[in-house]
């Protein structure tokens, strides 16, 4: 990398995309990646559906958790 760079030319936001969705990838250790595999494999759904509805059931039991400690 060079010590110093010339943005002097540049135009802010040029790149920028307000629509654009990011995608976030995921690194699973091997032992992970082969349970999720196998049990993606099992319920005949590819491994990303399989971990969105983990996700979305650890979101929900978390946040009916914390409805319960509010009441």
């Amino acid at each position: 990398m060079k010590k110093q760079y010339d943005f002097s030319k540049g135009k802010r936001g040029r790149f920028y995309r307000p629509d654009v969705e990011l995608n976030i990838p995921v690194y699973l250790e091997p032992d992970v990646a082969d349970a999720v595999r196998r049990q993606a494999r099992e319920k005949d759904i590819n491994v990303g559906a399989l971990v969105n509805q983990w996700l979305r059931k650890d979101i929900h039991s978390e946040v009916s958790a914390r409805k319960l400690k509010t009441r």
